[in-house]
C-alpha cells in the first residue's frame, strides 16, 4: 500500500564541524504529504536550505548529518527507501528521477556557456540513456512550451533569457524526469511581483497537472501563506509550528510565529510597530 506521505524525516541534525561547532539543523522530524505544497519559513539563518540539502545529501564539508532518517515512499515501487543508505551512484540515480530541485538564483544554477536545449539534454542523457537524440530533443521541446518559455528558445544561451525565463527553465529542468517531489529554494528571489504571480502561479497549475509535491522554502511567511497547503516554520534550527496556512494565519501558537506574522506591513489600516527577530543557527 503507498503511504500517503512522499518523505519523512525523522530526528535529523545537521552540525557544522568548525569550531565552535554551529548546530544548523537539531532534531527535526517532518512528514511532506503525497501532492501537497508544504512552505517552510524562517529567517536567513534558520536552516531552512541546509535541511534541505542534507535530505537529499548534497551538502558537503564541514557540514556533517550527526543524526536521524529520511525515508523516500516511492509511489512506482510501493517500496519505501532509506535516503542515507544508498551508495553515490544510487543516490545520483535518485535525484531528479524521484526528487528534483529548484536552487536558489537560475543565473547561477544554469551554465552560462551552454545552450538552454544541450543543458536540458544533459538530464535525459543522464538518466534515459535509451532515449534517442531526437526524442530527447522533442522531450526538451516539450518542457520549455509547458512552462511557457517556447521551444524556439532551446538554442538561447542562459544570459539571452529575462530572470523569469531562466527560473522557468529550472522549473522544466527539474519537471524532466516527472519527478514525485520537488524542493524549490528560494525560487522567485530577485523577480519582480508581477512575475513572482506569474511562477507562483505556474507551480500550482503544475502540481495539480502532474501530482508532485512541493516543499518551498522562503522567508516570505505571507507568500506561503497564499500557496501553501501547510507550513512548517524554523527556528534557530528547529520546527517550532507545524499546521495548516489557515491555522498559522489564524492562530499561530508559538511566539516565534507571531513574530514573523508582525515583521510585515498591512496594505491597509495602521502602519502599527514591526517586529525584528533574532535569527540563530545556519542556513
Amino acid at each position: 500500500m503507498t503511504s500517503e506521505n512522499v518523505v519523512t524525516v525523522d530526528d535529523f541534525s545537521v552540525v557544522y564541524d568548525v569550531d565552535p561547532p554551529v548546530r544548523a539543523v537539531q532534531h527535526v522530524s517532518l512528514s511532506i504529504r503525497r501532492g501537497e505544497i508544504l512552505g517552510l519559513a524562517g529567517e536567513s539563518g534558520c536552516g531552512k536550505t541546509t535541511l534541505a540539502y542534507g535530505v537529499q545529501r548534497l551538502l558537503k564539508p564541514p557540514a556533517v548529518i550527526s543524526s536521524g532518517t529520511a525515508t523516500f515512499h516511492d509511489a512506482d515501487s510501493g517500496r519505501d527507501v532509506d535516503l542515507f543508505d544508498l551508495d553515490a551512484a544510487q543516490m545520483r540515480a535518485f535525484r531528479w528521477d524521484k526528487v528534483s530541485m529548484v536552487f536558489q538564483g537560475a543565473m547561477n544554477a544554469l551554465n552560462p556557456v551552454v545552450n538552454i536545449g544541450k543543458q536540458l539534454d544533459d538530464v535525459f542523457l543522464t538518466h534515459r540513456p535509451g532515449l534517442s537524440a531526437s526524442e530527447r530533443r522533442e522531450e526538451c521541446a516539450q518542457l520549455l512550451d509547458l512552462v511557457g518559455v517556447g521551444r524556439d528558445r532551446l538554442r538561447s544561451y542562459p544570459h539571452e533569457l529575462s530572470g523569469g525565463m531562466r527560473q522557468r527553465v529550472m522549473i522544466a529542468m527539474a519537471l524532466s524526469l516527472k519527478p514525485q517531489l520537488m524542493i524549490m529554494d528560494e525560487p522567485t528571489t530577485a523577480l519582480d511581483v508581477l512575475v513572482q504571480r506569474e511562477i507562483l502561479q505556474q507551480i500550482s497549475d503544475l502540481r495539480t497537472q502532474f501530482g508532485f509535491s512541493v516543499v518551498f522554502i522562503t522567508h516570505d511567511l505571507p507568500l506561503l501563506l497564499e500557496i501553501s497547503d501547510r507550513i512548517a516554520v524554523m527556528r534557530a534550527g528547529r520546527i517550532v509550528e507545524l499546521d495548516t496556512a489557515e491555522n498559522i494565519y489564524r492562530r499561530p501558537r508559538h511566539e516565534y510565529t507571531r513574530t514573523l506574522l508582525s515583521s510585515f506591513p498591512s496594505l491597509t489600516g495602521d502602519r502599527g510597530d514591526f517586529v525584528r527577530g533574532r535569527g540563530e543557527g545556519a542556513a
